[in-house]
This record gives structure tokens, sequence and C-alpha cells, in this order.
């Protein structure tokens, strides 16, 4: 697969910025913001006191106490407003609506050769970032073929040009099913407040640190972790064709009128087939998925690329 380029338009930025923005965030979500420096970029997700996730998160630096939490745009509002409540106590302030900044996806089995001909310098491991005057290139996987930027465009619109030039268009859809592939689930409208971490996999994919400390939510996540069993968790599935299912759409087992889940994203891939994470019971996954209906189509579960 040749490398291509995405101006992704279903994330966004929210930018937070002023000294007290790491503290302020490390007592309100669930990743360590001790671990954030100008080189690596770290994962995370948002929780209400009930430890339901209200967004998920890629947390990078932008520049000297300036950082930005790439997120679902159509959730980034309800999140400015939500994390809003509890900012105004520190030095920190929030920005949903600058439009400076682009968000771009860059993919492909040469991605690293030709990002080498853009950028001076690449990450050299997932979730590694390099930081230079008004941009940030992050490695997303541990190939090296699959990389988020962060460019202000109106700095830096030469290296938009550049990147969009040397490289060809592709379909968000086709990097979404990267992500779903790779088992990274998203908060989406329709999930906001659905899920504990832990149903998204998030335990595992890196996205809670259960050494940081107190944050919001805390002491539901912590007691499923060390005394509890999710009683639901995500799977990778596909359908042969079809639309996208709409996330938040119930899944049912049998002849059971009783919703034994929910998909989490859908996306078509390069192949059009559709592919899905969803969260569902041990038991309706061993029984058989239907999307919508009982009788709707039947999911095929595929192996996630790490162990639950």
């Amino acid at each position: 697969m040749d490398a291509h380029y995405i101006n992704l338009k279903q994330d966004a930025l929210l930018h937070i910025s002023g000294p007290d923005s790491l503290q302020f965030l490390q007592g309100q979500t669930t990743c360590d913001t001790n671990q954030l420096d100008d080189a690596h970029a770290i994962l995370g997700a948002y929780c209400n006191p009930q430890g339901r996730m209200v967004c998920d998160f890629l947390l990078c630096q932008l520049g000297d106490d300036h950082y930005a939490m790439r997120m679902r745009a159509d959730t980034i509002q309800n999140s400015a407003t939500t994390f809003g409540k509890y900012i105004v106590f520190s030095k920190a302030d929030l920005d949903s609506d600058n439009r400076d900044w682009q968000t771009f996806a860059l993919y492909g089995d040469n991605a690293r050769q030709v990002l080498g001909d853009i950028f001076p310098n690449l990450p050299e491991e997932k979730l590694g970032a390099v930081l230079e005057e008004d941009y940030v290139l992050v490695q997303i996987d541990e190939t090296g073929n699959q990389y988020e930027c962060y460019i202000n465009g109106q700095t830096q619109s030469e290296l938009v040009d550049r990147l969009t030039t040397t490289l060809p268009l592709s379909s968000e859809s086709v990097w979404q099913s990267l992500q779903i592939e790779s088992g990274i689930g998203r908060i989406e409208p329709a999930t906001v407040e659905e899920f504990i971490p832990q149903m998204l996999n998030f335990d595992i994919t890196g996205h809670v640190s259960f050494t940081k400390g107190c944050y919001t939510g805390q002491e539901v996540v912590a007691r499923m972790h060390y005394r509890g069993k999710p009683k639901r968790r995500m799977y990778l599935a596909s359908l042969p064709d079809g639309s996208s299912p709409e996330s938040g759409t119930a899944l049912f087992t049998g002849d059971k009128t009783q919703s034994v889940g929910n998909v989490v994203n859908s996306a078509v891939d390069s192949s059009t087939q559709v592919v899905l994470l969803v969260v569902a019971t041990v038991d309706g996954v061993e029984s058989g998925l239907h999307v919508g209906a009982i009788d709707g189509p039947l999911l095929n579960i595929r192996e996630l690329p790490y162990s639950l």
C-alpha cells in the first residue's frame, strides 16, 4: 500500500495552554501526564464521576505550555464544556475554536521513506513525537506505517503544500478502518457517557494509568481493575458489504429481545468490507451477534491485535 495523506475532518484539536495545563489534566483524565513531553504523545480518556467516558483523546505538546487533545470533532464542544467547569480554578485555558491548526493522517507501507523527504526528523517509536515550529508529527503504530500530523496552516502553509502535493489523497474512511483494525475504540456522540474504559479495552491499549493517583471517575475504574471483571469487552468484527452501522447501534443474539452490546465504531475499508468495533458480552459473542435486530446482519468476529 503506497503512502497517502488524509485531511481529517472527523477529528479536531482541543487546545489547552498555561502553566497549570498538565497539572489540571493529571487530576481530570485517565492518563499520566508526567509521561508527556515534546518527544512523546499519550493516549487517554476523560470520565464522569461514575467512570463513564465523556471523550477519548491523543494528547501531545504543541509548544511551551501549549498542548492539544486530538479527539472526535463532534465531541469537542461537549468535552470543552465539561472540562470548563473545573479549569476555572487553574492557570490554564481551553480553546475549542482554533481553526488555524489542521489535522492530517499519513499512512502506507512506504510512509516513512516518503515522509523522510518532507520532514527533517521522524519519530522512532509508537506514540513518539517530533515537535518543530508550529507542527508536530506523531507515529501511531509500531511499524512506522501510520502517522498523524498537526500543523498550524497559517504559519506553515508551505509545509501543508509540500505534504499535499507529494502524497496522493485518500479517504477518511480508509484511515478509520485502519484504526478500527488496530483495536482502538473512539467515543462518538451516541456513546458519550456510555462506556467505562475497560469496555473499550483502554486498560490494555494504554489509555489508563493505574499508578498515577486520583482523577475524575478513578474510584470506579480502579475498582473494576483490581476487584472486578468487566461484563462486556470490545471486539473486532466485520460485515462482507453494506453500509456502516451507526455508533451506538444495538446488538442482539439468538431470539433475545434485550440488547447484548453496541457498535462502537464502523467504517468501510479499502476492499469495501465493513469493519467494526463492538462492545458485547462474552456469551453474546459466542452465540453470534446480529446488528440492529435479532434478524439483522450476523457479525464475523475477528482477532484483535492484542490479547484480552
